[in-house]
């Protein structure tokens, strides 16, 4: 629905509903990768989500959602980056550039292989180290309350934290050298 009040418009409420929900996590995955926190993440989805709706007028094909609405994101979070000021965290504009360049080249259908690499991964690890693995993407300071929880110092769970994430990429890698070599 890109004009509301235009007779012609293409895409309706639905249709924009179900490709934002269908690329959010590859937007999301965009824009993570340019920003430095996953706040901020939300915060620039929820800005590029109401941009994309006030443009979807400018979209004239379904399969080119994805590319134009990452030129979107990419413009929100480079604002969102600009808004930080002088934080020492924050790379700079021509870091940026190459970063965003870089997620852009990254195919869809590479990503949906990796997340789904990642899931099959995921099972295979005790629900206790699930939850440590997917801790820091739940927000700041969950490491350390679940270090309180187990009774653990958090530089042990830290620790734990890298030997599992260690076992889960390299898990994902051999899913997804195997999906290569057989594909379906």
């Amino acid at each position: 629905m890109a004009d509301t009040n235009h007779p012609e418009a293409k895409f309706h409420e639905g249709d924009f509903m179900r490709l934002l929900m269908q690329h959010e996590p590859a937007l999301r995955a965009y824009s993570r990768s340019l920003l430095p926190d996953w706040n901020l993440v939300d915060e620039v989805i929820q800005e590029a989500s109401l941009t994309l709706w006030q443009k979807i007028g400018q979209l004239r094909e379904e399969e080119g959602f994805l590319p134009w609405a990452k030129v979107i994101v990419r413009f929100k979070c480079l604002s969102a980056i600009g808004k930080l000021g002088r934080d020492r965290h924050v790379f700079s504009d021509g870091v940026l550039e190459l970063l965003a360049d870089e997620a852009d080249s990254i195919e869809a259908d590479e990503q949906a292989a990796a997340m789904k690499a990642l899931r099959s991964c995921l099972v295979n690890f005790s629900k206790p180290h699930q939850e440590l693995l997917l801790a820091p993407y739940s927000g700041e300071g969950r490491v350390k309350e679940l270090a309180e929880k187990a009774g653990k110092s958090a530089n042990a769970l830290y620790k734990l934290l890298g030997r599992l994430r260690e076992k889960l990429s390299d898990c994902v890698h051999e899913n997804l050298s195997s999906e290569e070599r057989n594909p379906v």
